[in-house]
């Protein structure tokens, strides 16, 4: 059984919501009626759907599929259709399998009377940048625009995720295959050797009586110290979801040499780029800033965000606020105060998100390039110390046999 919130009247002409429990929103309307109410709209109670969405692992939202429903929607809608309209087109005919239960969704609450943004928000499925941009082109009467812009930001943060990923994947391949052949000749490779020199009784030389003892007489420790490992990894992980966790280790990724400066620049791209896009589609700025602290995947630079929201709230200009924080680099606290003092802020927001991209792109490609090499050169020392300590012995009895 679901819980549904409806907002219903009586015969005295007295409208008010009360919940309800039933199997579905249609047998949820029609207990209603059957007590003799007017029913004017049935939705899920958002608090337990979420929690249940939240207990579940929730629906993830297709990102490649929700762009293109942007861009087929901003079509239909530019092309002069109501947006009931378009939204029934989409979701029977054009839009994506998997983002149809979503426009489903969203569209019966649209039938039912519900804003636009308020039905989108309501599935507890879309960013919360979009659902703000939304509500901010109801509000202006240009809806179109704002989705203009948002899905400008869409295909930007795409591609610089794409690119990020890219760039990453080749590393990731090098230290699994390196990890999968070191585990090979550990487990399998040099326990055959050690069995094959015991049984010859030959005398083995030092480089290899140390491989041999370290992997055979310590592989008990070994699988404990690979298991912990595995364990602190996992931990750390978990760890990082929790509150106190992702703040402790933003802290720890900031103090990193190298990798913090690009941490935090990251962060900043990521951040000026959705304030610019809320304050362009007409987002007031203190709402804009708490919408982009919400969209922040660090725990440390969305307080320092709302921090400032606060700030901005009770009347103080935006790059002060932001400069309390000692979290925003000197040059973004710069551009903003030209931004604000000329009035172009969001333009010069997206000039520091585009300045901040091609920073992180620049040193991580750097960062990259040093990376992999030293990778292939720890693998083939590694690997070359193995071989060379297994194959000693051989020498040594050829030799000896000569």
């Amino acid at each position: 059984m679901a819980e549904f919130v409806c907002k219903v009247g009586d015969t005295t002409g007295h409208v008010f919501q009360q919940l309800e429990t039933a199997q579905t929103e249609v047998e949820a309307r029609q207990k209603l009626v059957d007590r003799g109410f007017y029913v004017y709209n049935v939705r899920p109670n958002l608090s337990v759907t979420r929690a249940l969405s939240g207990f579940r692992g929730g629906r993830k939202l297709p990102t490649g599929d929700f762009l293109i429903f942007n861009q087929q929607f901003n079509t239909l809608i530019k092309a002069g259709l109501p947006i009931l309209k378009a939204l029934d087109l989409l979701a029977d005919r054009a839009a994506l399998p998997k983002i149809r239960p979503f426009l489903n969704d969203v569209r019966l609450r649209v039938r039912d009377g519900e804003l636009l943004s308020d039905a989108f928000e309501a599935t507890g499925a879309f960013p919360t940048v979009y659902v703000t941009s939304l509500r901010a082109g109801e509000k202006s009467g240009d809806l179109p625009g704002v989705l203009d812009d948002y899905i400008a930001y869409q295909r930007v943060t795409t591609g610089i995720r794409k690119k990020l990923i890219g760039v990453l994947i080749y590393p990731i391949i090098l230290i699994v295959v390196a990890s999968s052949i070191v585990s090979y000749l550990v487990a399998y490779v040099i326990p055959q050797f050690a069995k094959l020199y015991s049984d010859l009784g030959s005398t083995l030389p030092t480089l290899t009586r140390i491989l041999i003892t370290v992997v055979v007489g310590y592989r008990d420790w070994l699988v404990a110290l690979a298991a912990t490992v595995v364990f602190g990894v996992l931990f750390l992980f978990l760890w990082s979801k929790t509150s106190h966790g992702a703040l402790v280790l933003d802290r720890v990724k900031l103090k990193l040499p190298v990798i913090g400066d690009v941490w935090i620049k990251f962060q900043m791209a990521q951040f000026t780029r959705t304030l610019s896009t809320l304050l362009r589609g007409g987002t007031p700025l203190v709402a804009a800033l708490a919408t982009a602290a919400n969209a922040m995947t660090s725990r440390l630079i969305a307080s320092s965000i709302h921090n400032a929201a606060e700030r901005v709230r009770e009347g103080g200009s935006l790059h002060t606020a932001l400069a309390d924080t000692h979290m925003i680099p000197a040059l973004a606290l710069d551009m903003i105060e030209v931004g604000e003092a000329s009035g172009a802020l969001a333009p010069m927001l997206g000039s520091v998100a585009q300045f901040y991209d091609e920073e992180t792109s620049m040193k991580t490609a750097m960062l990259i390039s040093i990376i992999e090499p030293t990778i292939l050169i720890l693998i083939a020392v590694l690997i070359f110390f193995i071989m060379l300590a297994l194959y000693l012995p051989l020498f040594s009895l050829q030799a000896g046999g000569g």
